[in-house]
């Protein structure tokens, strides 16, 4: 079977998770020739579960090995860019943890650098992969919901403690992580958001900086998004409640659909809302009904995704995330963080030059009280 020359690009957590994942047989069509990352700790520990491969202080010298025909980036935000750009230029395939970069410019330019390369580009957002989200999404993009309404997703279940924020030195903080719940545990939720309903054309959101945490970074987040259609989407996630819930809930003039604990409920009107609004002669008459349910045990995404890089590079499959998406789950935390920053609505696209100011005045004062 013909097999990728996968070289890890940071092997933290994440990067050792995915290394695991191909030693241990579940992605078949991946060789991992080399590893990466400046912590020698990380080297040593990668080392030991795949020493097989080549192990680099310098991810540069890596990708001109000649060792690898495809790159996995598993480092800090602000560098996803940086390394996909660098492989770009060497003809590398790269398949990016998620989010695609901190800022919507810097993403673009990726973007533009991958299209140029030609070569396979994606990004991890593992759980498009759960078959409830691509049933919703299959049920939404098909018209079955009719005209969608309104959006609201609850997704409070990222619960951290002090010591996860403690854990590493970039955490927590602008300029190593580039932002909170919104860039670090919900980028695969509003990657979802958009991937099923669509994106919104502005925001307002309410962002909460340090408030179950020491930390400069946000920890509780509400957004209301307005659509062209008059949709509108609400979406509520922190890192600072427990138990948290996970419930979507998506309606449309047809019914409505409701995904919780790995279960879709599919509620259908035989005669749609608008319809039957103006055509019903009882003022407290409600359509009728008819119910579906789907239920699906939420599967190990990252090696489903991986093995779909494998099977793009080699035999032209298509992504199940392409990397060009990445800029639109991007662009709905960017407009957040602004609209939350300027006490205003933010538009889709972000202005760019806005949100960077803020940011690099955030950065900035970070590093005085260091």
């Amino acid at each position: 079977m013909e097999k990728i020359k996968l070289g890890i690009i940071g092997a933290g957590n994440m990067g050792t998770g995915h290394l695991k994942s191909v030693v241990e047989g579940q992605c078949p069509r991946i060789e991992v020739t080399a590893v990466s990352d400046i912590v020698s700790e990380n080297l040593s520990r990668a080392r030991k579960i795949c020493p097989s491969a080549e192990f680099f202080d310098d991810t540069i010298k890596m990708l001109d090995s000649g060792l690898i025909n495809a790159a996995l980036i598993a480092v800090p935000h602000y560098d996803h860019p940086t390394y996909a750009i660098e492989c770009f230029y060497r003809g590398i395939h790269v398949m990016t943890e998620k989010p695609a970069g901190v800022y919507t410019s810097q993403v673009r330019r990726m973007n533009a650098a991958a299209e140029k390369a030609g070569v396979v580009f994606a990004i991890m957002f593992n759980q498009r992969s759960n078959p409830i989200f691509a049933k919703a999404r299959q049920i939404v993009k098909s018209g079955q919901l009719g005209q969608l309404k309104r959006m609201v997703w609850i997704i409070t279940n990222w619960y951290r403690t002090q010591s996860y924020y403690d854990s590493g030195s970039w955490r927590a903080t602008w300029d190593g992580e580039g932002g909170g719940v919104l860039l670090n545990q919900a980028p695969h939720n509003l990657d979802l958001w958009q991937w099923i309903f669509g994106m919104p054309k502005r925001v307002r959101a309410f962002c909460s900086f340090g408030k179950y945490h020491h930390v400069a970074i946000e920890d509780d987040v509400t957004i209301y998004g307005e659509y062209d259609n008059g949709a509108s989407a609400v979406f509520i996630t922190t890192t600072g409640e427990a138990p948290g819930t996970n419930r979507l809930e998506i309606s449309g003039d047809k019914g409505k659909l409701v995904l919780e604990n790995a279960t879709l409920k599919w509620t259908k009107l035989k005669v749609p809302e608008r319809e039957f609004c103006f055509t019903s002669e009882s003022g407290f008459a409600c359509p009728e009904t008819e119910y579906e349910e789907y239920t699906a045990a939420e599967p190990d995404g990252h090696p489903i995704l991986l093995n779909n890089f494998a099977d793009a590079i080699i035999d032209g499959t298509p992504l199940i995330a392409p990397g060009f998406e990445g800029l639109n789950s991007l662009s709905i935390s960017n407009a957040a963080y602004l609209s939350a920053w300027t006490d205003d609505w933010a538009e889709i696209p972000v202005c760019e030059e806005m949100f960077e100011k803020h940011l690099n005045e955030l950065r900035k004062n970070e590093k005085k009280t260091i």
